[in-house]
């Protein structure tokens, strides 16, 4: 599959990390969109409408958060962040305000294209799907029904909302935040200790070992992404 005529958008206030993103990218045959400031990518966005947005949180003049939250007005392009490691509540205010993933500086060529080409992958199979697959783990919409390995498996209810919201937004960090709003309303946004008794009986039902789950994958203060 080639990544020829893909644009992507590098904001960064290092001219050494864009350059660095620039070749990594290009070899991958991406195009590379460069901006220096938060105001600049507002304005690359709506002028070249990249497919994908690689975003630092420091810049400048405003910060990525506000980025997001204004692209997020009219945009869905997908926004990946570039955080430091000491800033996760940045990292999860970002992703609660619509950014779709992160990685943390300083990190590997190989990860970012990872995490891009799944950005990418998700925002093309946009259109609803029945059944979603991953490997022996399948989650039938229109039925409210799963089954792992071909064999229904019975969810209460909240289990499989829980796992509903994360496999429409498969492969994506969804914040503890956003999953306690969606299910249980935004009184009960604090209420994490909700998620560590559902993910675990989740990941009775559907992981092969809970112990080492294989699709429902924590990230650590942040919240959950399923693969």
């Amino acid at each position: 599959m080639t990544n020829r005529g893909q644009r992507i958008l590098v904001v960064d206030d290092e001219s050494q990390i864009r350059k660095m993103l620039k070749v990594g990218l290009s070899a991958h045959e991406y195009e590379v969109v460069e901006a220096d400031t938060g105001r600049d990518a507002i304005q690359q966005v709506a002028l070249t409408h990249p497919d994908l947005v690689v975003l630092d949180m420091g810049l400048p003049d405003i910060d990525g958060l506000r980025v997001v939250t204004e692209l997020r007005d009219w945009s869905n392009v997908p926004i990946i962040i570039v955080s430091a490691r000491d800033q996760e509540g940045e990292k999860i205010a970002a992703l609660d305000a619509g950014a779709d993933d992160y990685v943390t500086k300083p990190f590997g060529m190989g990860e970012l294209l990872a995490r891009i080409r799944v950005a990418l992958r998700n925002t093309m199979g946009k259109e609803e799907k029945p059944v979603i697959l991953l490997g022996g783990l399948s989650i039938d919409l229109a039925r409210r029904m799963v089954a792992v390995d071909g064999e229904e498996i019975k969810l209460t209810p909240t289990e499989y909302e829980m796992l509903k919201l994360l496999a429409v937004n498969q492969g994506k960090v969804v914040t503890h935040r956003q999953i306690l709003r969606h299910i249980w309303g935004k009184a009960y946004e604090q209420e994490t200790h909700y998620l560590r008794v559902y993910i675990r009986q989740l990941r009775q039902k559907i992981e092969t070992n809970p112990s080492q789950p294989q699709h429902l994958i924590t990230e650590p203060g942040i919240g959950y992404r399923l693969l």
